[in-house]
């Protein structure tokens, strides 16, 4: 991956999980800990100190799918029936 600033290559360092929410006077950490975190793919420019976020592609997102055994088309797993055919997996 190439800087947007200089065009140097960036480096990768890896996956890494950002604290989301902020510390307060009045109950401390625990707005912090309860906002949760954010997992990102950090990226750094050796050449300008520029860093950059992405956040990861993750298999956790994908739905699952399964072929259809009457008309071969892949379609959601928790579908009861194809979409494309009607096939009904519980008869």
């Amino acid at each position: 991956m190439k800087c947007l600033r200089c065009e140097n290559e960036m480096n990768c360092l890896g996956e890494k999980r950002i604290q989301l929410g902020q510390t307060g006077w009045f109950l401390g950490d625990l707005p912090n800990l309860i906002e949760g975190s954010l997992s990102v793919e950090v990226y750094s420019c050796s050449n300008c100190g520029k860093i950059e976020f992405f956040i990861p592609k993750s298999n956790e997102d994908e739905i699952a799918l399964r072929q259809c055994p009457k008309c071969g088309k892949m379609h959601e797993y928790d579908d009861p029936k194809c979409p494309f055919c009607k096939y009904n997996y519980y008869e």
